[in-house]
């Protein structure tokens, strides 16, 4: 009876460690799958929390352009408001010298003082005028140039080099940093 005493222990003791393998791989298993969904989760928590910050900055950078374009339609509105005014200011002594010319002419007898102060106003007024950038078009003896001129008579030309070419100028033209403001109105040889 001992000898079959012996392989039922043996027998038993194969029953139990193979039940603990058994349970310790289990618990291996669920180890190793805890760290698993705590990874996975950790990942989910750090995706959450990137895309909270990401759409945080974008919210920010909405609002930041958002007062760039309100500040940028400002800022034009003030210079097409203001825009002159470095003009304006630049004449304001052309007007004076104006003033003082008026006030003095009905003191004064003497035309040609008269014509001179009124040449030194125009002068003044057309320099300061070229310093902003406009530019005159007198266009005498010129080849007609529709860009610039307007054509409001057709003479006959008193030679042959001059068809097609300005005759006469009515009104002189103006540009102003290449830009016609003004054609200058001119009579056309034919």
């Amino acid at each position: 009876m001992s000898e079959n005493f012996q392989p039922e222990k043996d027998q038993e003791k194969e029953v139990l460690n193979s039940a603990e393998q058994q349970t310790e791989s289990a618990q291996d298993e669920n180890t190793q799958e805890e760290p698993q969904e705590e990874t996975i989760e950790a990942k989910l928590a750090k995706s959450e929390a990137e895309a909270a910050d990401l759409k945080d900055r974008l919210l920010r950078q909405m609002a930041e352009f958002d007062n760039y374009r309100k500040r940028t339609m400002k800022e034009k509105a003030e210079i097409i408001l203001n825009g002159s005014a470095g003009v304006v200011t630049d004449i304001l002594p052309v007007i004076d010298d104006l003033e003082r010319a008026i006030a003095n002419s009905a003191k004064t007898e003497d035309l040609s003082t008269l014509k001179e102060g009124i040449e030194l106003i125009y002068n003044k007024l057309m320099h300061i005028l070229e310093q902003k950038g406009l530019q005159k078009i007198s266009p005498k003896n010129e080849p007609f140039d529709t860009d610039f001129h307007e054509a409001i008579a057709m003479i006959p030309a008193p030679s042959e080099d001059l068809k097609g070419k300005v005759l006469d100028c009515a009104i002189d033209g103006y540009k102003l940093n290449d830009k016609v403001l003004r054609h200058a109105k001119v009579a056309v040889g034919e």
